[in-house]
């Protein structure tokens, strides 16, 4: 790995650190509103290093990587793989994913009742009854922000329900929110941080736009345009009521008129959503999924070199993408928010880029 990153591996519930080991062939990617992942190999040349790679244990062990003086990512080791090869060289597959995805390991496992509380709030309220267990806290930090969007949801000891999915159904309804697990250093203490982002409907970073130029910082781009994601109709079907004689409550169907009159065929699309019985609700979710899956869907993504003036710090910020080329004949000029990215670390011969998936923005 370049020198101008480290791995730092700590406990998970005390932060307390463990090892800083090198790591080869790294890729991350961090993103908005799910997990991000990081895959490497820890180098096994020798007993020293193997005793060393043994203190990391999966599931209570996290790691951090900080390029230069920043830490740039961070979250929870999950596997890790001891292999040799035909030449008897002995490494360790390592595979981890952001701290959010703690939420995908926790079912929700008491009666909790949420009357006519901001949306925002309930996700707080959900990671502080994960963080409130025994052995359950894992350090995470909560901003404040302000009321948006009322919500009255309960949850049912039994039901289980993992956390993550109670989140991704409250960020489906509209107007909708965006989070993610931000991880840094205290500029005051120099201690490593991991805060709970929550933005409604968005989360946007930065006040002016980053510019990315073809030619120029971009190295290369694709727009995929997939119609077998997207529709013109969708329902959301919910779960049946106690007796389940009646059958499941579906929301009405929603139907996007515009793209019809245009000239557009009816593709219907659906979900479901079994723990919810309330029609209203499913109506939201129905409008939601339709305004995110109209016609075809694009999710556009460039290529870019990293440096000094560019950084992995790019979720949700907005670039202002320029391209002239033989497909953008008559030259691209638009503004897109950056709602993923995938980073390769440089190594020998190979350059630090970064893959940035875009949203299309005002």
């Amino acid at each position: 790995m370049d020198a101008r990153y480290r791995a730092v591996f700590t406990d998970l519930r005390t932060d307390q650190a463990i090892d800083v080991l090198p790591l080869q062939g790294v890729e991350y990617d961090d993103y908005l509103g799910k997990p991000g992942s990081l895959s490497a190999t820890l180098p096994v040349p020798d007993a020293r290093m193997a005793r060393r790679v043994r203190e990391l244990v999966e599931g209570r062990t996290a790691v951090y990587l900080e390029r230069g003086d920043e830490v740039c990512w961070g979250g929870i080791v999950w596997t890790l793989t001891p292999a040799t090869d035909d030449r008897g060289s002995t490494t360790v597959g390592l595979q981890a994913a952001t701290f959010d995805s703690y939420a995908g390991r926790r079912y929700i496992r008491a009666n909790l009742n949420f009357s006519a509380v901001d949306h925002l709030e309930i996700v707080r309220g959900l990671w502080e009854y994960m963080q409130g267990a025994e052995g359950g806290r894992i350090g995470v930090e909560y901003e404040t922000t302000a009321p948006t969007t009322s919500r009255t949801v309960a949850y049912r000891d039994g039901d289980e329900t993992l956390v993550e999915e109670a989140i991704g159904q409250l960020a489906a309804m509209e107007p909708g929110f965006e989070y993610r697990i931000a991880v840094y250093r205290d500029p005051v203490t120099g201690r490593r941080v991991k805060l709970l982002q929550l933005g409604s409907p968005k989360i946007q970073a930065g006040s002016q736009p980053v510019m990315l130029d073809l030619p120029g910082d971009v190295l290369s781009y694709a727009f995929p345009r997939d119609a077998t994601r997207g529709g013109t109709t969708t329902r959301a079907r919910g779960g049946t009521p106690g007796g389940g004689a009646s059958g499941p409550v579906l929301s009405g169907e929603q139907v996007a008129q515009d793209l019809i009159a245009a000239g557009f065929p009816r593709l219907d699309t659906t979900s479901d959503h079994s723990n919810v019985t309330d029609r209203a609700t499913l109506d939201a979710f129905a409008r939601s999924e339709l305004a995110a899956l109209r016609g075809p869907v694009v999710i556009p993504s460039v290529r870019i070199r990293l440096g000094s003036d560019t950084t992995p710090a790019l979720l949700g910020t907005t670039v202002r993408l320029r391209i002239k080329d033989v497909w953008f004949s008559e030259g691209l000029d638009a503004r897109y928010r950056v709602v993923g990215i995938k980073v390769t670390a440089p190594e020998r011969g190979r350059p630090e880029t970064a893959d940035l998936y875009l949203e299309e923005t005002d």
